[in-house]
């Protein structure tokens, strides 16, 4: 019996250290927990030594993966500093794919520490993640034929001038409701009303100005005669709900680089050879501060 009792004591013990480990375990690891479940904190991140970042793979050329593997674009090149900045080597940013669909998800489930994946900031999605301050702003454009330039949304009212919109958007949305006489000519597709534009169908699209800007670009004889309308929207970086920690830190670094005119290097850097010089200031946003 004294054997057996001491057989019970011992196994205790063990229990006992067992639980001891697991405790100073879970301190360790710094996991908080928020509003939305589980996220690092900053000293689990430099102890794991490396930060996660959802990025897109299929969105140039704001995030994508170029021909050998490598996470190439101006949300990824933003990263990379953030990287640099918070763990001393831009090596240490690990890039998490992600689509537009997953974005909340990815973040709800600590799969990623920041959404980094042109991240347009709208009351829903606040409700579900943390925006830190914005990196870029875009707003609606017109797009129409040098030959005949639209110049003016007053210009498209009558005279048979039909506006071209892709269905389901917020320019749409926008011109249904403020602009009721102005006749829309609506397509499923981007390719739709594209193609729409340059058989003449309509005298001008109208939609977000970033497509327009990149697809005028490249396309000679059109141009975005009405840069920017409607509204404002802006791209920001996302983390958990609740992780204010983070937050706070992203919120300074984008703080700190916009000193340096470190977004207007990284536009330079990935968007200038899609945009040109002349739309910086309709897209970037330096310091987190829209100007």
């Amino acid at each position: 019996m004294k054997k057996m009792g001491k057989t019970v004591q011992r196994i205790g013990w063990i229990l006992l250290v067992m639980l001891l480990i697991a405790a100073l375990t879970a301190c360790g690891s710094k996991e908080a927990t928020g509003a939305s479940g589980k996220f690092n904190s900053i000293e689990q991140i430099k102890k794991n030594g490396k930060i996660r970042i959802g990025v897109f793979a299929d969105k140039p050329p704001f995030g994508y993966v170029d021909a050998e593997g490598k996470n190439q674009g101006f949300d990824v090149y933003i990263a990379k500093q953030f990287a640099k900045d918070l763990l001393g080597d831009e090596s240490k940013a690990e890039f998490v794919l992600v689509d537009a669909a997953s974005r909340v998800a990815y973040s709800e489930s600590n799969k990623v520490d920041i959404i980094m994946a042109n991240f347009t900031v709208t009351d829903e999605r606040k409700e579900k993640v943390d925006f830190a301050s914005p990196y870029m702003k875009l707003s609606f454009g017109i797009v129409s034929p040098d030959s005949a330039p639209i110049t003016d949304i007053e210009q498209l009212k009558g005279k048979g001038n039909k506006l071209i919109v892709a269905k389901g958007t917020t320019a749409e949305t926008y011109f249904t409701k403020n602009y009721p006489n102005i006749e829309l000519l609506k397509f499923d597709q981007y390719t739709e009303i594209f193609a729409a534009l340059k058989d003449h169908r309509g005298a001008a699209i109208a939609n977000d100005n970033t497509e327009l800007i990149a697809w005028a670009k490249s396309n000679p004889g059109f141009t975005v005669t009405i840069p920017e309308f409607g509204g404002q929207d802006t791209i920001a970086p996302a983390v958990a709900k609740g992780n204010k920690e983070l937050l706070d830190w992203i919120n300074q670094e984008l703080d700190t680089l916009g000193q340096k005119k470190f977004i207007h290097e990284a536009y330079k850097a990935t968007l200038n050879s899609v945009y040109g010089d002349g739309f910086t200031d309709q897209l970037v946003v330096e310091g987190g501060k829209i100007q």
